[in-house]
């Protein structure tokens, strides 16, 4: 097993526009960059493997079930970027350092 190290992995809950909950995993890897994974499922581990992957530091994309044909998931799904700016509230996310 290869032990990733990664500075510092921060996920939190936010309310989408249309009033269902979604995680959102930020990772912050070794040389400052970051990215961003999400579970409108609330799973936790499937948005920290998605942000983890995006970082290009978990090998396997991880799969995910749409649950309400929201953006994020249609995105993922067609293996596109993930349009985070659709919902207002993910630029009021409070991110620690």
């Amino acid at each position: 097993m290869k032990f990733i190290h990664t500075p510092f992995i921060h996920t939190q809950s936010m309310r989408l526009a249309s009033g269902h909950e979604a995680l959102v995993t930020r990772v912050v890897k070794d040389d400052g960059g970051t990215a961003f994974g999400f579970s409108l499922q609330l799973d936790a581990t499937q948005a920290r493997h998605m942000a983890l992957y995006e970082a290009g530091l978990r090998p396997e994309r991880p799969r995910i079930t749409p649950v309400i044909a929201h953006p994020w998931e249609t995105a993922w799904e067609a293996r596109e970027p993930v349009p985070w700016q659709v919902e207002p509230a993910f630029s009021r996310l409070e991110w620690l350092p």
